[in-house]
């Protein structure tokens, strides 16, 4: 431990003032265009409404905000607030009729619900007995459907229109712990049946088939006749699931505290196909024709030759854990990253500016930018369970 007698330095170790200093040093950085909220970034989705540009993200001072990355008007880009939890939202998705209502998971243990153009909340969907870490819609059925996975260790099917809890999803067999990321299976799925894949803070994946009026987890036979209900290639927590609509054969890719991107082979059944080495804990995957892009706790955002396998460059501007990537559909496609830094970044996917990004960080010197210091709407004793929530141990 090192003596100070700055009150912000009481009980913390070198290698935790080392890294507080870094990050302030770091702070000031412009690279991909930061747009700085006053709230850590929990999660991001790209808004269907508006692809090319913008986007709703978590925010951990308990509210959703919607963001056009492009408008010149600082204070209009941000104005966009869904407000009603007073606790960290974690999650958000898009769905109902006409995909106008936005549905946000919460640690007050609650989904909350917002007409998206009238930012009027909605429905409240009450079941989890922790926090809701993930959220997704879907129709099944002739229904609107809410799909949410809490630290409860459960997964819950709601009816959007009644708010009636359909399904109670869990692994009767292995213990899932609490659930990271939900999404659908737009290859398996039909009008009658979702295919559900779940991530977790256990290294399983698991997949699952929702009807209305039943549900099942999937389980196949390994060629030993060894039953197989999971999809075990991980080391530990799984946090994201992005499937890839790029390719031919709609792969599987994940993300995880174990360090590494995969993708999982939908014709090998979900074997590894690919592994990308981020070297930390990855908290987020996009795909595109040309890249893999992977971000997490490391801070940096690293893209990958989809061909080759090999990385292309890596580029820093978060100052903190990296927590979510979307892409920005258009004329020319853009990354989108969020992190616990509160900033929202865009960055390049051509190849040219990808170049040139790296050429402008290598020439400067990031060790000379000025310390800027951050508000922050967390108390500590917010910030220890928000530290706790982000860890792979939840």
């Amino acid at each position: 431990m090192s003596m100070s007698t700055d009150r912000g330095h009481f009980f913390e170790t070198d290698a935790e003032q080392a890294t507080a200093a870094r990050r302030a040093a770091k702070s000031n950085n412009k690279y991909g265009k930061p747009i700085v909220l006053k709230s850590k970034i929990l999660a991001a989705i790209v808004d269907p409404h508006s692809p090319s540009s913008t986007v709703f993200v978590a925010e951990s001072a308990g509210a959703v905000r919607r963001v056009n990355v492009d408008d010149e008007d600082v204070a209009a880009k941000k104005a966009a607030v869904y407000r009603g939890p007073i606790t960290p939202v974690t999650s958000v998705a898009i769905g109902g009729p006409g995909k106008k209502t936005l549905f946000a998971g919460s640690w007050d243990k609650n989904v909350w619900s917002w007409d998206i153009d009238t930012r009027n909340p909605g429905r409240k969907y009450v079941g989890h007995s922790d926090f809701v870490k993930a959220v997704v819609c879907a129709r099944l059925g002739g229904k609107n459907v809410l799909i949410s996975g809490g630290a409860d260790k459960k997964i819950m099917v709601w009816d959007v229109a009644t708010g009636k809890r359909i399904h109670t999803l869990s692994d009767a067999v292995v213990n899932m712990m609490a659930v990271q990321h939900l999404v659908i299976d737009p290859v398996e799925s039909n009008e009658n049946e979702l295919s559900l894949v779940s991530a977790s803070s256990d290294p399983h994946i698991r997949r699952w088939k929702i009807r209305l009026d039943s549900w099942e987890q999937v389980a196949e036979a390994d060629p030993d006749g060894t039953e197989k209900r999971t999809v075990l290639l991980h080391e530990t927590s799984v946090y994201r699931l992005v499937f890839d609509h790029e390719g031919d054969e709609v792969d599987l890719w994940t993300s995880s505290g174990d360090g590494t991107a995969k993708c999982l082979s939908r014709v090998k059944g979900f074997a590894s196909d690919d592994s990308l080495n981020h070297g930390d804990h990855v908290r987020a995957v996009a795909v595109t024709d040309r890249w893999i892009v992977t971000a997490g706790r490391d801070e940096d955002l690293k893209f990958w030759d989809r061909t080759s396998g090999k990385m292309y460059c890596s580029l820093v501007g978060h100052y903190d854990e990296v927590t979510d990537l979307v892409v920005l559909q258009g004329a020319n496609q853009r990354l989108c990253s969020v992190s616990i830094d509160g900033t929202i970044r865009t960055w390049p996917l051509d190849a040219p500016s990808l170049d040139a990004q790296v050429k402008e960080q290598t020439s400067a010197n990031p060790e000379k930018e000025e310390e800027k210091a951050e508000d922050d709407l967390l108390t500590a004793e917010e910030e220890a369970e928000l530290a706790e929530l982000m860890s792979d141990d939840d």
